[in-house]
This record gives C-alpha cells, sequence and structure tokens, in this order.
C-alpha cells in the first residue's frame, strides 16, 4: 500500500480543524459555565486550561511512542479521545465532569499535534516551515468556523452543549479520511538516527533556548485569545467578543496561508522578531486605546493576528530544520512547552481581570449587587466600566511576553544569518 500525502495531509487538516474548534467553543462558553455551574473567572480558566494540560501530556508522551507505535496509532488514539471528550463535555453535570471532559478532550487534541506534526514533516522534509504553516493555518480557521458556529447557533438559542456536539461532525469525517490509509514512518526512524543521537540533540543549548521562547509565544497567543470573547462582551463596545475572536483568527488564516513568501524572503527567525514586535504593539493598543472604539479595536485586534500568525508553526519548522535529529520528540517537546504555558496563562489571565475588578471596586460594593441591577440603570452602566477597563487591563499584561521575545528573536535572527542544521 503506497503513501497518499496528500489525502493525509487533508485529514490532518480537519482533525486539526476539531482541536481549534474546541477552543473556540471554550472561550465562547466561558462566561455560560460560570453562570450554569456557579463558579469564578479563575475556574472557568482552569477547566480551559485542563485541555492545555491534556494537549501537553499527550504532546510530550505521544512525540516519542510515534517512534516505537507509529503514527497511524497515535492517530486512531486522538479520535477515540475526541469522541469520548465531545460527549463528556455534552453530557456534563458538574465542575468536576466538566473539567474531565475538557480534559480528555485536550488529550486528543495534543495526540493530533504529536502525530500531524511528525507526519507533515515527514511527508514534505523540503518544505517543512511552509507546509507546517499551512496545516497549522486551521487552527485559526478552525477558530473562526467554531465562533461562527457559536454566534449562528446562540443567535438561535442553542447552547453550548449542543454547540460541542456539533464537533461529532468533523471528527467524523477526519476518522473516515484517514482509515484505510498507509502512513509513513517518522523522518528520524527512515533516517536511522540513533535514540542517543535523539536525546543529545534535545540537550543542544539553542534547542532548549527555542523551548523556553515556545514558553513565551505560546501564552502570548492563547493567553489573550482565550479571554477576548468574554472581555469584549463585557466591555460592551459595541461589538460581539466572538465576531473579535473571528476577526483575529480569519487573519491568522489568511497569513500562514502565504507563509511560505515570508519564509523564503524574510527568513524563519526574522517572521519571529517582527511578530513578536507586532504583538506587543497589537495588546498595549488594545488595552489602552479600545476603550470605547470599535474601530481601534479592530486595529489593534489586526496588528495582534499578525503578530501571533506565524509563531507556533514558524517555531515548530525551524526546529525541525535547524535541529533535525531531535525529530518527534523534539516537535512534542516544543508543542508541549507551548501549551503547558498556555494552560497557566490562561486561568493567570482570568487572575488578573478578577483582581481588576476587585481593585476597582469602591467600599461596600459587591459583585453580586451589580449583577442584580436593572440593565438599563447607572449601576449596570457603572459595571460595565469597571468589567471593561479590567478585562482589557488583564489583556495588556500579556504585552511583556512578546516584548521580551523580540529582544531573543532579534539576536537570533542574526546569528541565524544562514539556514544551516544545528544538531
Amino acid at each position: 500500500m503506497t503513501t497518499n500525502a496528500a489525502r493525509l495531509f487533508r485529514a490532518s487538516q480537519v482533525a486539526l480543524i476539531v482541536t481549534a474548534m474546541s477552543f473556540a467553543l471554550r472561550s465562547t462558553s466561558a462566561e455560560a459555565w460560570s453562570t450554569d455551574f456557579n463558579i469564578s473567572h479563575e475556574k472557568v480558566g482552569w477547566v480551559a486550561g485542563s485541555a492545555l494540560w491534556g494537549f501537553t501530556v499527550a504532546m510530550v508522551l505521544g512525540g516519542p511512542l510515534c517512534d516505537w507505535v507509529g503514527l497511524k496509532t497515535i492517530t486512531m488514539f486522538a479520535l477515540v479521545g475526541h469522541v469520548v471528550g465531545i460527549l463528556l463535555t455534552v453530557f456534563a453535570r458538574d465542575y468536576g465532569t466538566l473539567f474531565a471532559g475538557n480534559l480528555i478532550f485536550g488529550i486528543a487534541n495534543g495526540s493530533v499535534e504529536a502525530a500531524c506534526n511528525p507526519l507533515i514533516a515527514t511527508l514534505y522534509p523540503e518544505d517543512k516551515t511552509t507546509k507546517l504553516n499551512h496545516f497549522h493555518a486551521w487552527f485559526p480557521g478552525g477558530i473562526v468556523l467554531g465562533t461562527l458556529l457559536a454566534y449562528a447557533l446562540s443567535k438561535g438559542g442553542i447552547g453550548w452543549r449542543a454547540q460541542f456536539g456539533c464537533l461529532l461532525i468533523p471528527t467524523a469525517i477526519y476518522a473516515f479520511m484517514f482509515l484505510g490509509q498507509a502512513f509513513p514512518k517518522t523522518e528520524r526512524v527512515e533516517k536511522g538516527v540513533s535514540t542517543s543521537s535523539m536525546w543529545a540533540a534535545c540537550f543542544h543549548p539553542l534547542f532548549l533556548l527555542m523551548v523556553a521562547c515556545m514558553l513565551f509565544t505560546a501564552a502570548t497567543e492563547f493567553g489573550p485569545q482565550s479571554w477576548i470573547p468574554a472581555i469584549v462582551d463585557n466591555a460592551k463596545v459595541g461589538v460581539s467578543g466572538a465576531l473579535v475572536l473571528t476577526f483575529i483568527t480569519a487573519l491568522m488564516w489568511g497569513g500562514r496561508q502565504i507563509a511560505g513568501v515570508f519564509v523564503h524572503r524574510v527568513s524563519a527567525p526574522g517572521m519571529l522578531f517582527l511578530s513578536a514586535v507586532l504583538a506587543t504593539a497589537g495588546l498595549l493598543i488594545m488595552s489602552r486605546f479600545s476603550h470605547n472604539s470599535p474601530v481601534m479595536l479592530f486595529v489593534a485586534a489586526a496588528i495582534f493576528a499578525f503578530g501571533v500568525c506565524f509563531f507556533w508553526p514558524t517555531m515548530l519548522g525551524t526546529v525541525s530544520e535547524r535541529f533535525p535529529k531531535t525529530g518527534a520528540l523534539g516537535l512534542a517537546i516544543m508543542g508541549g512547552a507551548g501549551m503547558l504555558s498556555a494552560s497557566f496563562i490562561v486561568p493567570l489571565v482570568g487572575r488578573f481581570y478578577d483582581t481588576g475588578i476587585q481593585s476597582r471596586l469602591a467600599a461596600g460594593e459587591t459583585i453580586d449587587a451589580f449583577k442584580l441591577a436593572p440593565a438599563d440603570s447607572p449601576v449596570a452602566a457603572h459595571w460595565t466600566e469597571i468589567q471593561a477597563g479590567a478585562g482589557l487591563e488583564a489583556l495588556g499584561k500579556v504585552a511583556v511576553l512578546p516584548g521580551a521575545l523580540a529582544v531573543v528573536f532579534l539576536l537570533l535572527f542574526i546569528l541565524w544569518r544562514k539556514p544551516k542544521a544545528q544538531a
């Protein structure tokens, strides 16, 4: 049986769409979870973060397993996890079952990344960064689909449970596309790179620096995006938070589709430097100038989108090209580090949000009193001001991460002027 590279690539994209749609639905369901299960924003962040922990575990364990049990086995494991995670989330009855459903969903999502990243690197060894950008274009693409789905169904009075149930449809599609297909061996196995060489490459100082950078790039991307729908909706700036997230992710989808142009003209380190600068600017503008201006909100969102657009796939592509001996394990470490970071930044932004609200309450004011106030009352208007200020401030605090990255990536751009494998 021959390997159908195009079909495997398309199936991988559909599997990633399921992963991305789950991220979107978690973001748009945040406020509903807080109300339905009577939990704080921080606890909502921990629920969303559980999916990221599961992702991390699956990436770190699944990466090396790809070499030993094969890419197809990990992919089928992801399929089962998606089905179980969707059903547990749909039928969640309390904080614990909601947490468990998201955790299993995250394990499935991580398994998709653990298998599909090395699969694509193996299928397209001469064009890894570009093809990984094309693959990961469907992460923001899937978020667009997920947020539009949530927006449309919510307008029709259909809640978050049914919205998550809809994920069974793309899950069935990628299952059909993968089943019966011949999967190649991983690139490391095909080239005969020894396990000891793989581990040695994973301890190269510059590889470890890239892992550290992945912590910051992932936090910059996922922290703000996980909270933008709730923060924008509560700020009442005249636009839907779900549509702002859709706008951001649509721009990210488009940017990743044309990544090849930038890879060949600017270089991967140059792309990462420019991305860090734009992400910093976008978050600062959003936090300081978008409070009462939908136009400035969208300007800031666009700058932020083009900033974080290339982060994840270009980091993976750079590692695969510069440190090829790290193989599937190297990609797994990078992806695992990214999601581990995201699992902490999501509840941390939630904490920033809660703390910002508390700091804006005058003596004697309580959150419950604000929530019970009539929607058209001065008290409700004051509550909107409090939430807007606290939420946008929380997003602005994340800007320190890409600001630090800009310095590191500038140094790497100078160091890596020539495309050369390091280990």
